[in-house]
């Protein structure tokens, strides 16, 4: 590594330190799983909180709290358990493009999947381990398929799970998978499943952490798509191979609350 890639990496490893805390729990969409202390409970939050995260964050914030008090602050318990009467106080929640119509088939799959499914990381395992080795793009595309499996699935729905297949760059599900994967003792990132290697996760990247990166010379790739997102987390693997999205804190940091 040379003199200007170890004062990168010495640079990034400082930020790191600055934003993976729990400081920064409290405006973060991470802050909703954190009410939590049950396996699903944190799960199904943690899913909704990331696939409401576009736009500003007190109000994902604000939209996934009204929903988890919808719920009755017990998700795992609503969503196995509601009656069809208990569902009609859905019908008015929106966010953003996300609507009821949305909102219902979620709970529906999540009702299905969790009679049979202790934890939400079986959804993304066959993918992951597909042909013998560990991918990535094989557990999104597989979790993607198994999330769309129900016998009717609306079709505007389908706009709500990104997948590699799509091209897209699926920073939500990235970062929702970030949370549940990464381990740590600094009390941000949840590390409660273990059968997925935070070593093969992939930075979550929209156009803020695109833009650092660039400047940073991590990203060569003029489109910010899901090969962008293989080459920023190719190039933080250089800095840390076992852990290289521990850096989508500097990087989001720089680029959210620094605007860098």
């Amino acid at each position: 590594m040379g003199t200007r890639e170890a004062k990168l990496k010495d640079f990034l490893d400082a930020k790191v330190e600055e934003y993976n805390r729990e400081g920064f729990i409290e405006g973060d969409p991470l802050c909703i799983p954190h009410r939590f202390s049950l396996l699903q409970d944190i799960e199904i939050s943690a899913f909704f909180a990331a696939i409401f995260a576009w736009g500003h964050r007190t109000i994902i914030i604000k939209k996934a709290s009204s929903l988890m008090e919808l719920m009755d602050m017990a998700p795992y318990q609503f969503v196995t358990q509601h009656q069809p009467s208990d569902l009609k106080r859905l019908l008015e929640f929106k966010h953003r493009t996300f609507n009821s119509t949305d909102l219902l088939y979620f709970i529906e799959f999540f009702e299905q999947y969790y009679s049979s499914h202790e934890s939400l990381e079986t959804a993304f395992l066959k993918g992951y381990s597909e042909g013998g080795e560990h991918s990535m793009e094989g557990a999104l595309n597989g979790f993607f398929h198994t999330f769309f499996s129900l016998e009717y699935v609306p079709a505007r729905t389908q706009k709500h799970i990104a997948s590699p297949e799509k091209n897209s760059t699926c920073k939500r599900i990235n970062m929702f998978l970030r949370w549940m994967v990464r381990r740590d003792n600094k009390g941000v990132d949840f590390g409660l499943w273990k059968n997925i290697s935070p070593s093969d996760l992939i930075c979550p990247i929209d156009l803020h952490v695109a833009r650092v990166a660039r400047r940073f010379g991590l990203l060569q790739r003029p489109v910010t798509d899901w090969r962008a997102a293989l080459e920023l987390t190719s190039a933080l693997r250089n800095y840390d191979p076992a852990d290289p999205v521990k850096y989508d804190f500097a990087l989001f940091g720089l680029g959210v609350v620094e605007n860098f």
